[in-house]
């Protein structure tokens, strides 16, 4: 059973680099065709795909998030950190990280990926 947990600050200023971990249990980062989202919901919105990252290294991003966003793997301690910079009170939401065995740009329907982290909520404010 693959299970991913998100960890990070819960408050972040304004301008600020908002830095999160999702920690995978069950599963290597690696293992081929293993795809790593992250994906966000602010309050009252929809989830919000941000990006990706391949079993091999590779990312891919939301364009309206791109300039500001930076997915990085650490495979010695098999997690996958999210980086958004700049953050305004616009980037509060519960924050997740999900698992497919597919490359799904952009989706962020439950049923098309395997497994979700449980969220972490991030709050911007001074």
């Amino acid at each position: 059973q693959v299970q991913l947990q998100e960890s990070g600050p819960g408050l972040v200023k304004p301008s600020q680099t908002l830095s999160l971990t999702c920690t995978v249990s069950g599963a290597s980062i690696a293992t081929m065709f293993n795809y790593w989202a992250w994906i966000r919901q602010a309050p009252g919105k929809g989830l919000e795909w941000m990006g990706v990252i391949s079993y091999s290294g590779s990312t891919y991003y939301s364009p309206s998030l791109k300039i500001r966003t930076s997915i990085a793997r650490d495979t010695s301690k098999n997690h996958i950190t999210l980086q958004l910079l700049s953050v305004t009170p616009e980037d509060t939401a519960v924050y997740f990280c999900a698992q497919s065995k597919k490359l799904i740009l952009g989706a962020t329907e439950r049923n098309l990926y395997d497994f979700w982290g449980q969220g972490t909520q991030v709050t911007v404010s001074s």
